[in-house]
């Protein structure tokens, strides 16, 4: 299976993946914005958003499906995803190959998104990329939001102010995971 952790930029998606690491250590983790960062050295990106490129999108999802049938372990996916197409294109892919695939999308307000996002350090050595990071991520915001909802029926959407203790546990009731296992 896939559990795919979805939500604005700050929303507490690779929080929760790290909440859930100890919990599920069977779980692979596999974070797609890996695959835009190399595709980034490879390529231009004239948007600026490598989840435009149509060779993002098919490796996301040939690599889940991948990973999925080579080492059949589920996997835990933090990305943001929200552009209905680009949900369809990765998601269609991933239950043609017959992978189970758990949608959450973490629900968090504009507020304490940005107040996340100015107290996350991407770049410290580099105050002007700093800056440009945090306007992008905080420019995405609204798209991110909007995007909740025209997710696929199915996605749960949860609180992303609660605690990530609290996250993790439903997230592992809903799939069906107990503790140690």
């Amino acid at each position: 299976m896939i559990v795919w952790v979805n939500g604005a930029f700050g929303g507490g998606k690779s929080t929760l993946v790290e909440e859930l690491r100890p919990r599920w250590p069977q779980a692979l983790v596999y974070d797609p914005e890996m695959t835009g960062f190399v595709l980034r050295k490879i390529v231009e990106v004239p948007t600026g958003d490598f989840q435009d490129l149509r060779l993002w999108r098919r490796q996301v999802a040939e690599l889940a499906v991948g990973l999925v049938e080579e080492y059949r372990r589920p996997v835990l996916v933090p990305m943001t995803l929200v552009d209905p197409g680009y949900v369809g294109e990765i998601f269609g892919v991933l239950e043609d190959a017959g992978i189970d695939v758990h949608h959450f999308f973490l629900q968090v307000p504009r507020e304490v998104l940005e107040k996340r996002i100015d107290g996350r350090v991407f770049f410290p050595d580099d105050p002007e990329r700093e800056a440009a990071v945090r306007r992008w991520a905080k420019g995405r915001i609204e798209a991110c939001l909007a995007g909740a909802a025209t997710l696929p029926g199915g996605t749960v959407f949860l609180d992303g102010e609660l605690p990530p203790r609290e996250l993790a546990d439903r997230v592992l009731a809903r799939v069906g995971v107990g503790e140690g296992r």
